[in-house]
């Protein structure tokens, strides 16, 4: 038999006395002796009672309470518990709640074994921290679309295409990292934003780089014995080791004319476990003797205050001489001597750069370094610099 609905009118609810009064269908108005009151919906589920509040009386007036026990009453006939249906659905609000910036620093944390130096020189995240976050941090993951990220990227789209590209990439692994948080987000935002934006005009500008004829002048105008210009002459010799890990040399990291850097610390192989052999020829062996007398904390090319050299402090030299070309750009000027001078194998002078060479099957294969055709090699561009 079909229970009587809508019993109280809302003049009575207003009025009520203390005690407990039916609406009917399971819906309770409690009147409590200090003048408040509040709804409860009694349900039975699976020959079981269940109570849940569905507010108070000053929050909830009769005309809503009567709908939400009618919905709650549809799902408890259906065999699913509401209190419980009800708890998942705040969850699942609570989560959807999480912030963009929350969730970015989160996977940034997450993602800092796998960066160079933990992260801690911030490009990893700094695209996002410069030109995302500043809008979209307070935003919830699951309200952020196309037209948000189209809106956020367009100013730099085409001046700063290449952050720009960087921004897209590292708010879509965010996203990502969001959906395994169990958050509903939009995994094709990012692309769709991209369809949106449009080709960039930007163009690709390369590093400048000595003409490999060059380099030997250069190298002998490096005559003074300050940290700078070892330093340079050094990455000018030991050319696959990129600025970084150079700046970082420490007087324990060579054993007589090997280099072991970490594979921390090499770009490329940071997460393999594969630490970088670098053979020295007899010219690098020179410099890192004399960087020794400046030694400071372990380190061979320390900084005048703390820690060792920045990563400008090379580029700076070059550019007070007046020179367009930029220390990565020696590694440009080797590799076009090894094919137009040298006549070295396509492989050994791509793995004295630290490039990884063929696929992801042929490289699980390869069980060799070629340290001694690098070796023989590295002395040649040695030679050749040092006149």
């Amino acid at each position: 038999m079909t229970r009587a609905l809508n019993k109280m009118s809302a003049a009575f609810v207003k009025s009520a006395p203390t005690g407990k009064h039916s609406d009917g269908g399971g819906l309770w108005l409690h009147r409590r002796s200090d003048g408040g009151a509040q709804w409860v919906l009694r349900v039975t589920v699976h020959g079981r009672r269940r109570e849940m509040g569905l507010g108070s009386l000053s929050d909830t007036p009769l005309k809503q309470a009567r709908m939400e026990a009618e919905k709650w009453r549809a799902l408890a006939r259906d065999g699913t518990d509401p209190i419980k249906e009800r708890e998942k659905q705040r969850r699942q609000k609570a989560r959807n709640l999480h912030m963009l910036g929350d969730v970015a620093r989160d996977c940034f944390d997450a993602r800092k074994a796998e960066l160079k130096g933990d992260g801690t020189a911030g490009r990893w995240f700094s695209p996002l921290e410069l030109h995302v976050l500043p809008r979209l941090g307070k935003v919830p993951v699951a309200e952020i679309d196309q037209i948000d990220i189209r809106d956020t990227l367009k100013p730099i789209w085409h001046d700063k295409a290449a952050t720009a590209r960087k921004a897209m990439e590292r708010l879509s692994v965010c996203l990502q990292h969001g959906a395994a948080l169990g958050l509903d987000v939009d995994l094709q935002a990012p692309a769709k934003a991209r369809a949106l934006l449009g080709a960039q005009r930007h163009k690709v500008t390369h590093i400048p780089f000595l003409p490999w004829q060059e380099v030997p002048a250069f190298y002998a105008s490096l005559d003074q014995d300050t940290v700078t210009n070892l330093a340079l002459r050094l990455l000018i010799l030991t050319i696959g080791t990129r600025s970084r890990p150079l700046r970082y040399l420490r007087a324990d990291q060579t054993l007589g004319d090997i280099w072991i850097v970490p594979a921390d610390e090499m770009k490329g192989k940071r997460g393999t476990g594969a630490d970088f052999r670098v053979p020295l020829s007899r010219q690098a062996m020179g410099v890192i003797d004399k960087a020794r007398a400046h030694e400071k904390d372990g380190f061979l090319f320390p900084s005048v205050r703390k820690g060792v050299i920045s990563d400008a402090t090379m580029s700076r030299l070059m550019e007070r001489r007046g020179m367009e070309a930029r220390p990565h750009g020696f590694r440009s000027s080797f590799r076009t001597w090894c094919s137009e001078a040298a006549e070295a194998p396509w492989e050994i002078a791509e793995e004295c750069l630290a490039h990884s060479t063929g696929g992801k099957v042929e490289r699980s294969y390869k069980r060799t370094d070629f340290l001694e055709q690098r070796r023989e090699l590295m002395q040649r561009w040695a030679d050749f610099v040092d006149g």
